[in-house]
């Protein structure tokens, strides 16, 4: 018995004749098989026989001409853009080393960089990380310095006022 032809003038692609199922015979001691040339999906494998690729499906990294080829998701890991802003900080934060105004400033850049980070999913988080944290340290002893030489400016107006009026010619 042969099953009638799809509507549309369709046929097999590979030229084969389509047959019914065979009905399995049952022999005592003998697995049963419902295509026939089936093999046992559950006989013993051989580990190092070596893997083979699916009929049809081209090996990792080879493609038709004039196609890019498909890796498999091993490798090197794509690099990510690095955030603009990041960079812009830690090179503010770390001139902040000299001229202690732009700490401030790369720190707080540091900040905004890691809200676009979060954002975007660029990279560069680490260099958001370390402008904020070099610029708010350098911030914090440019805070220290300012205080302590507001003190001795006015210790010494204060002992220098207080040396003029004791004094007597």
């Amino acid at each position: 018995m042969t099953y009638p032809h799809p509507p549309g003038g369709w046929t097999d692609p590979t030229g084969q004749q389509s047959s019914p199922p065979v009905e399995p015979t049952l022999v005592a001691g003998q697995p049963v098989f419902t295509q026939p040339g089936a093999t046992d999906p559950y006989a013993p494998v051989d580990p190092y026989a070596g893997g083979q690729f699916p009929p049809g499906q081209p090996m990792p990294g080879y493609a038709p001409p004039g196609y890019p080829p498909q890796y498999a998701g091993y490798g090197y890991p794509v690099p990510q853009k690095t955030n603009g802003m990041a960079i812009a900080a830690l090179v503010l934060a770390l001139l902040g080393l000299t001229s202690c105004i732009t700490a401030p400033v790369g720190a707080i850049l540091g900040h905004v960089a890691q809200k676009q980070i979060r954002l975007s999913g660029e990279g560069g988080e680490g260099m958001a990380k370390a402008a904020i944290i070099i610029g708010w340290i350098l911030t914090g002893l440019l805070v220290l310095l300012i205080a302590f030489y507001v003190v001795m400016i006015v210790l010494a107006i204060t002992t220098s006022a207080g040396s003029n009026s004791s004094s007597s010619y």
